[in-house]
């Protein structure tokens, strides 16, 4: 019998033994790399996401006290009525005003529809101060304040190419200091209607105007500016934007975007400017009323929509964004929206707040039709009649 022992070690076997322990080991190796990467893309995470958290909170920080230290909000005698205006908001540049289809002397002419109808005494009227910078600078970049100082710029934003030949200081005097004037109105409105539960801003209402991007005639984001004072100022923390001008409010939409504390309902004609469909994604309510939408129709879709907005937020504070451009034969609303049904449309928003007990701030906004600024004049006048505003006389 043959008693030799046969190996069992073979090369291929040895082979395999070096391979399975070379895979093992790099196995190993590989497995503690990524957790050293891991680790490390962790913890440049978790700096940069608390660098971010710093940052913004600075940032908070900043814009509280911007807030606190600024003039805007001001004492405003029982004498006066809240309703907001100075001279300085018209615009009258050389003319030049008059290649924009909106009518940039409409402020004033509501006004005096209003005191010559009886409806307001002209000392009753509440004049705001300007926004300074520093006011700005609570919502706007400096990088974007300092985009208006080119005249090409402000051309653009306004919709005025012949904007762009004049020296940047006779811009400045003649367009963005009305805009800033009317800023300051807004601004205060929101302190007026905490105090006596509405204020009317003759002006403002530059609702496609963002923090960074300017558009569509609207140079200075007041609507925002007037909630973060109101975040601030006033202890508000829920606000409630109801835009009923013809075009999307893609400005505010997009400062408020994923912020809770505002509710935007904006009914507006889609087929229109601006096109904004990523803003579109932040309306909380939207309600689309295409081009030649009719009074009843509009109407009935609005009851609809303020019952569900009612239902959906419950807001300390009302901000109205009133444009008259929904109005029959406005050359850019495409709407047929008669002046009575502006004026039953501004009456029923005005019930929404006072049955909720809901302070309102209404702003003019859009609105491309001279006759945009009597159909204004008449609505005030109506809401005085029905009591949901008091104008200090009988109207």
């Amino acid at each position: 019998m043959n008693n030799r022992v046969i190996p069992i070690s073979t090369d291929s076997t040895r082979n395999l033994c070096k391979s399975v322990i070379f895979a093992f080991f790099f196995t190993f190796g590989t497995i503690k790399l990524s957790q050293s990467v891991y680790r490390y893309i962790l913890r440049k995470s978790t700096m940069s996401s608390s660098a971010s958290t710093s940052s913004t909170s600075d940032d908070e920080t900043l814009r509280r006290t911007r807030i606190l230290k600024s003039k805007l909000y001001f004492d405003v005698p029982l004498s006066k009525v809240p309703v907001i205006y100075t001279a300085s908001y018209d615009i009258a540049f050389l003319g030049i005003e008059k290649l924009h289809p909106f009518d940039s002397s409409k402020w004033g002419r509501i006004c005096r529809f209003l005191v010559s109808d009886g409806a307001l005494h002209r000392s009753c009227i509440v004049e705001p101060l300007e926004a300074s910078k520093d006011d700005l600078l609570v919502v706007h970049s400096e990088s974007y304040l300092n985009s208006l100082k080119s005249s090409a710029n402000v051309a653009m934003i306004i919709e005025v190419p012949p904007v762009a030949l004049f020296p940047n200081c006779l811009v400045q005097q003649k367009v963005l200091q009305p805009f800033r004037n009317q800023v300051g109105g807004t601004i205060l409105a929101a302190k007026l209607a905490k105090e006596r539960g509405w204020a009317i801003n003759v002006g403002g209402g530059f609702h496609h105007c963002s923090g960074e991007n300017g558009g569509g005639f609207c140079a200075y984001a007041d609507i925002s500016l007037c909630i973060h004072y109101a975040f601030v100022q006033l202890n508000i923390s829920r606000v409630m934007i109801i835009d009923l001008d013809a075009h999307q409010g893609n400005g505010h939409e997009l400062d408020f975007a994923n912020d809770r504390r505002v509710y935007i309902l904006d009914m507006y004609n889609p087929g229109i400017y601006p096109f904004d469909y990523e803003a579109r994604r932040y309306i909380d309510q939207k309600v689309e009323v295409v081009s030649g939408t009719t009074t009843n129709e509009y109407l009935k879709k609005l009851d609809g929509a303020l019952e569900v907005a009612g239902h959906n937020f419950d807001p300390e504070l009302v901000v109205y964004n009133a444009g008259t451009d929904i109005l029959d034969g406005d050359p850019l609303g495409g709407l047929k929206i008669s002046p009575d049904g502006i004026a039953n449309r501004d009456e029923k928003v005005f019930k929404f707040a006072r049955e909720r007990n809901i302070p309102i701030v209404m702003l003019t906004s859009g609105g491309y039709m001279k006759s945009s600024a009597r159909v204004i004049a008449d609505s005030v006048i109506n809401l005085s009649k029905k009591s949901l505003i008091d104008l200090g006389k009988n109207a």
